[in-house]
C-alpha cells in the first residue's frame, strides 16, 4: 500500500516518471511575484526580490518605498536595504556562481551585493549604454549579455574582471524576440557567443562577426541553452517545442515537454521556474516544490506492481515490521540478488527530501544487509552522514533544499563556505566537525564577523569571548583575527590578540602594522629569528628620529648587535652617529681608519696631495678619537704616524714622480730611497720613526746589494763596525752571487762556524774546512762534507780533518 501510494504521487512522461514533492510551504508573507522582479540562485540559493518599478502601486497597499529584499529558499527574511534607484529602472538581476547579486539599472550601472544585501561594488558597462539605455540583458553563471536602445550588445565575460566588450553589430531594426547564450567554457573560441531569435532565423553573435543559422525555423518565442552548451531548448510562436543542438545541425520536434506535467496540476498563482542540474525548483507566492525525474532505484521499489528484489526487500521489512511470515518468504525469494537490493535502497533513500522515508529505506537496507555479508557496511553508514547534512541544511530555518546530486557537485566545502557567508555559524561548525573538514575557517569568518557587529562591547570582554571559541582550533591564526580588528578601528584588541599569536612569523609584522614596535622587537629578539629582528629594526629605523632609534636598540643586545654588523657593511655614516651617541669614541676611530683603508682602494685615491686629502683627514680625525681614551694610547701613536708617513710617502712620489712609495711600509720606504740613490731621504725617514742602527744596516745592505753597487756596500761596511756584523754583508753578495765580493767580508766574520758555512756556500772546500777544524766540531765537518759530496777530493778532506778531530778527542 506505500508503493501504491508514493508512486500515486508520480506522472509518467512516456516511459519515465516524474515527481513534484514540496520542499516548504513560504515563510514570506504578501509577497507578490507578479508585482516583484525576482532573482532565485540555483543548488538551493537564497531568492531576491524587488518591487518591479514598471508595475502601478496601490495606493496604501503598500510603502512607495522600494526595498531589495534577500530570502531563503523557505522564505525567510535574510537582509533587506533601500533601493534608491540612482541609476533608473532596474533591468535585471541576478545570483552569480558564488552568490554576489548583480543588479543593472538602465543607464548601464552594475550594483553587487552581497547575501546581506550590503553594497560590494558598483562599475558601468561604458559610455554607450549610459548614453543608449540598456532594455534588456541575458545572465549565465558569471557573467550577462546586455541590448541597449541602439540595438548594441555588450557582455561582461566575467563579473570578477568587470570589462565591458561590444559584440559585432548585427544592424538590428526591432529586438529580437528572444536572447540565450553560450557560456564562454562551451566556445570553440573560448568568447561568449550570443544566440537571437530575429524573424524566421537566429543570428550567432561573437565579438568579430555575425552568422545567420536555422532559416525558416522560426520565428522563436523562447530560447534556453542547456547546462553543457551542445543542446538548445525552444519554443515557437505556434506552440511548438524544439530541441536543437546549438550549430542547428540536427533538430529534434517534441509534441510535449516537462510543461504538460506543470500543467497537470493547476496553479491559480504565478510560479517562476529555476533550473537546476537535476530538475527544476518551482516557486509560488505559498510554496517551494521541486521537479525532477524520479530515480531509477525509487522506481524498482515503489512502481506499482513491481517484483523487483528492491521491491521485496522493502516489502519484507513491512512484514518483518509486522511478524509476518511473508518476511521470511521475501527474502528467500531475493537471496541471490540481495546486494543489489540493498544497493537500491540506499541509493533510492539519498533521492528522498522526506525523512521518515529515508529512514524506512535504510531500514529496509540495512535489514537486507544482516543477511548479506557480501554487502559492505559502509554503504550505508556514507549515505547517512550525507543525508544528515542535507536535513540539516534542508531544515525550513536555514533554507538550502539541495537534493542529492546537487550537494555531490556543489561539494561539502562549498556547502560550508556558504552557511559561512549566511552567518549559519553554528551548523558550518557542528557539519565540518561531522564530516571531518577543518572548522578553522569557520571559526575565523565568525570571530571577524563578531569584531565587526560588536562595537558597543567593550576590548576586554571581547577579547574573551572571541578567545573562547577561536582555542577550539589548534594553530589558528590570532594575527588574522587581530589585523581584522585593526581594520575595523580597534587597535587596542588587535593588540590584545596578537599577543595570543604563536608564530612569531605572523605575529611581528601584525604588531609591527598596528605600531607596537617595542612589542615586535622584544618578541623578534626572543624569538632568535635575525630575519624578524632585522624586519623589526629596518621599520623602526624609518619611523623614528635617530636618536630615538639608537636608544631602543642599544638596550637590547641581539638587536645592536644585528644593527652593527648591517651598518659596517652599508651605513658607515650612521653607524658613527651610533657610536657617538653612545660614547664610543674608540670604534668611530676604527670605523674612520678603515673607511681610510677603503679609500685607498680606489684608483683615484693617489692623485692629488693626501696632505689634505680624505685619506689623511680620516686618519687624523681617528688618531684624535683615540687621544680621548686612555686605553687607546697605542692606536693614537699608531694613526699619527700612519698619517705623518702618508705625508713623507706623498712627498717622495711628487720628488721621483713615482707612484711607489704611498701605503709601503717605513722598511720598505727606506730600502726604495736607497735603491733610487736618495740617501738623504731614506735617512730622514729613518730619523723621523726612529728606526734603530741594527735595522737601519739590513736594509741599506740589502738595498745597495739590489742595485749592486759593491763599492758604496763596503765604503758603507768600513764607517764603523757593523751593529749586525758582516754576516749580512755576506748574505747580500752571496745571494747576488758575487762570490768575489763575498771573500772581501768572510775573513771578517768572528764565528768559526759562520766562516766555514760561508766559505762552502762559494764552494770554497778547504777554506771551508780550515775554518770548520778551527771550530773543533766534528758534526760541522759532517755536513759541510755533504755539501761537496761531487767533489771527492773535497770529501776526503772533510774526513782526514774529523779523524783527525776524534783522534784527539780520544787521546
Amino acid at each position: 500500500m506505500a508503493g501504491v501510494s508514493v508512486a500515486a504521487e508520480w506522472q509518467l512522461l512516456y516511459n519515465r516518471y516524474y515527481r513534484k514533492p514540496e520542499l516548504y510551504q513560504m515563510q514570506w508573507k504578501q509577497v507578490d511575484l507578479t508585482r516583484n522582479k525576482v532573482a532565485c540562485a540555483p543548488f538551493g540559493g537564497p531568492i531576491a526580490a524587488i518591487r518591479d518599478d514598471a508595475k502601478i502601486v496601490q495606493l496604501f497597499a503598500e510603502s512607495a518605498l522600494r526595498k531589495l529584499r534577500i530570502f531563503t529558499s523557505s522564505g525567510r527574511l535574510i537582509s533587506e536595504t533601500v533601493w534608491k534607484n540612482p541609476g533608473g529602472r532596474l533591468i535585471g538581476m541576478s545570483w552569480s556562481d558564488d552568490q554576489i547579486l548583480v543588479c543593472i539599472t538602465q543607464d548601464g550601472t552594475v550594483y553587487s551585493y552581497d547575501i546581506h544585501a550590503e553594497l560590494i561594488n558598483t562599475y558601468s558597462l561604458g559610455k554607450e549604454c549610459f548614453e543608449s539605455s540598456v532594455v534588456e540583458c541575458v545572465f549565465w553563471g558569471n557573467g550577462v549579455v546586455c541590448i541597449n536602445e541602439a540595438f548594441g550588445i555588450f557582455a561582461v565575460p566575467d563579473f570578477k574582471n568587470h570589462r565591458a566588450v561590444k559584440l559585432a553589430d548585427c544592424n538590428l531594426e526591432d529586438l529580437p524576440h528572444c536572447i540565450a547564450v553560450i557560456e564562454p567554457q562551451y566556445t570553440m573560441s573560448g568568447n561568449v557567443e550570443v544566440l537571437l531569435g530575429v524573424g524566421d532565423h537566429v543570428l550567432l553573435v561573437e565579438e568579430d562577426g555575425v552568422q545567420q543559422l536555422g532559416v525558416g525555423i522560426g520565428p522563436l518565442q523562447k530560447m534556453v541553452v542547456s547546462r553543457t552548451g551542445k543542446l538548445l531548448a525552444s519554443f515557437t510562436h505556434d506552440g511548438r517545442l524544439l530541441v536543437i543542438s546549438t550549430d542547428f545541425s540536427n533538430i529534434i520536434f517534441e509534441y510535449t515537454s516537462l510543461l504538460v506535467i506543470l500543467c497537470a496540476t493547476v496553479y491559480d498563482e504565478p510560479i517562476i521556474l529555476i533550473p537546476e542540474c537535476d530538475g527544476v525548483r518551482i516557486l509560488s507566492n505559498t510554496s517551494m516544490e521541486f521537479l525532477h525525474r524520479v530515480p531509477d532505484s525509487t522506481v524498482s521499489i515503489f512502481q506499482i506492481g513491481s517484483t523487483l528484489p528492491a521491491a521485496l526487500l522493502y516489502d519484507a521489512l513491512d512484514h518483518f515490521d509486522r511478524r509476518s511470515a511473508k518476511a521470511d518468504e521475501n527474502l528467500r525469494l531475493i537471496r541471490s540478488s540481495l546486494p543489489e537490493a540493498v544497493e537500491a535502497c540506499i541509493d533510492a533513500a539519498g533521492y528522498e527530501f522526506d525523512i521518515s522515508q529515508q529512514r524506512t529505506l535504510l531500514r529496509a537496507a540495512s535489514y537486507g544487509q544482516a543477511f548479506c555479508s557480501q554487502f559492505q557496511r559502509e554503504h550505508i553508514q556514507e549515505m547517512c552522514k550525507t543525508l544528515r547534512v542535507l536535513n540539516a541544511v534542508r531544515h525550513h530555518e536555514i533554507g538550502i533544499p539541495l537534493s542529492i546530486q546537487q550537494y555531490k557537485l556543489l561539494t561539502p566545502s562549498v556547502l560550508i563556505n556558504r552557511l559561512i557567508n549566511a552567518h549559519n555559524y553554528l551548523l558550518a561548525l557542528r557539519i565540518s566537525e561531522y564530516l571531518g573538514i577543518n572548522q578553522e575557517v569557520v571559526i575565523m569568518h565568525w570571530a571577524c564577523t563578531k569584531i565587526t557587529e560588536s562595537l558597543g562591547i567593550p576590548d576586554a570582554s571581547l577579547l574573551e569571548i572571541l578567545l573562547h571559541k577561536l582555542k577550539i582550533c589548534k594553530g589558528i591564526s590570532y594575527a588574522a583575527v587581530a589585523a581584522h580588528a585593526d581594520k575595523n578601528g580597534r587597535r587596542k584588541l588587535a593588540a590584545m590578540l596578537v599577543e595570543h599569536e604563536p608564530h612569531s612569523s605572523k605575529q611581528i609584522p601584525l604588531l609591527l602594522s598596528i605600531g607596537e614596535e617595542d612589542t615586535a622587537l622584544v618578541k623578534a629578539t626572543e624569538s632568535g629569528d635575525t630575519d624578524l629582528v632585522y624586519l623589526v629594526l629596518f621599520h623602526i629605523w624609518q619611523k623614528r628620529p635617530s636618536l630615538e632609534f639608537f636608544g631602543t636598540i642599544q638596550a637590547r643586545p641581539l638587536a645592536r648587535d644585528l644593527f652593527i654588523n648591517y651598518a659596517q657593511c652599508y651605513k658607515h655614516e650612521f653607524l658613527k652617529d651610533f657610536f657617538l651617541s653612545t660614547g664610543q669614541l674608540q670604534d668611530v676611530a676604527f670605523l674612520l681608519w678603515k673607511e681610510s683603508w677603503e679609500l685607498a682602494k680606489n684608483p683615484m685615491a693617489s692623485k692629488g696631495s693626501p696632505l689634505h686629502g680624505p685619506r689623511v683627514k680620516l686618519i687624523e680625525k681617528a688618531q684624535h678619537l683615540f687621544s680621548e681614551t686612555k686605553e687607546h694610547t697605542f692606536e693614537s701613536k699608531a694613526a699619527e704616524e700612519h698619517a705623518k708617513l702618508l705625508r713623507i710617502q706623498h712627498d717622495l712620489e711628487v720628488t721621483t714622480k713615482q707612484a711607489i712609495f704611498v701605503d709601503s711600509s717605513i722598511s720598505d720606504t727606506i730600502r726604495t730611497c736607497i735603491v733610487l740613490g736618495n740617501h738623504r731621504a731614506a735617512m730622514k725617514v729613518k730619523t723621523e720613526f726612529k728606526v734603530s742602527e741594527k735595522r737601519w744596516y739590513w736594509l741599506k745592505v740589502f738595498a745597495l746589494a739590489t742595485i749592486r753597487d759593491w763599492d758604496a756596500l763596503e765604503k758603507f761596511s768600513k764607517e764603523k763596525r757593523p751593529p749586525i756584523g758582516y754576516r749580512p754583508f755576506v748574505e747580500a753578495c752571496v745571494d747576488a752571487d758575487e762570490k768575489g765580493e763575498a771573500l772581501k767580508y768572510i775573513p771578517k766574520l768572528a764565528d768559526p762556524r759562520e766562516k766555514a758555512e760561508a766559505y762552502a756556500r762559494i764552494g770554497m772546500a778547504k777554506e771551508a774546512a780550515d775554518a770548520a777544524s778551527q771550530a773543533k766540531d766534528g758534526e760541522l765537518l759532517g755536513r759541510l762534507k755533504l755539501t761537496f759530496a761531487q767533489n771527492a777530493a773535497a770529501s776526503s778532506i772533510f774526513d782526514t780533518l774529523r779523524d783527525r778531530l776524534s783522534f784527539q778527542g780520544v787521546s
